[in-house]
């Protein structure tokens, strides 16, 4: 799985912030990351720093997975490692909901394909 970071002008794009989000994008999404092949990590500080102001930090992430369409999860928080833990694990739940949807429909699709055999 490729982890791309991506921040704003007013966020620096550190080594040790890389090395943060893609140890929590690693961690949050290890569980579900069977078909993802992309990560993209949108980092922004909405109001910049002389605004200031609550929830003015946001993540946005964009995950590719194989066979379908792209799946974006975001967060606003406070501070960048917030909105970076809130919009992973919003995406984690996206993930594991659209996993477990496409496995029951196979299971559907077998068991229907066993009740009607073919002609």
């Amino acid at each position: 799985m490729e982890i791309i970071i991506n921040t704003d002008s007013r966020v620096q794009n550190t080594p040790g912030l890389r090395e943060h989000v893609t140890s929590v994008v690693q961690q949050e999404l290890k569980h579900v990351s069977e078909n993802v092949t992309r990560i993209e990590v949108h980092l922004r500080d909405v109001n910049s720093d002389k605004k200031g102001g609550e929830d003015d930090k946001k993540c946005l992430i964009e995950a590719r997975v194989a066979g379908s369409q792209p799946v974006v999860a975001e967060h606003y928080a406070s501070e960048i490692n917030l909105a970076l833990s809130g919009a992973t694990k919003q995406l984690a739940r996206v993930l594991h909901d659209a996993s477990a949807k496409a496995r029951d429909l196979e299971k559907r699709a077998a068991a229907q394909k066993r009740i009607e055999p073919n002609i």
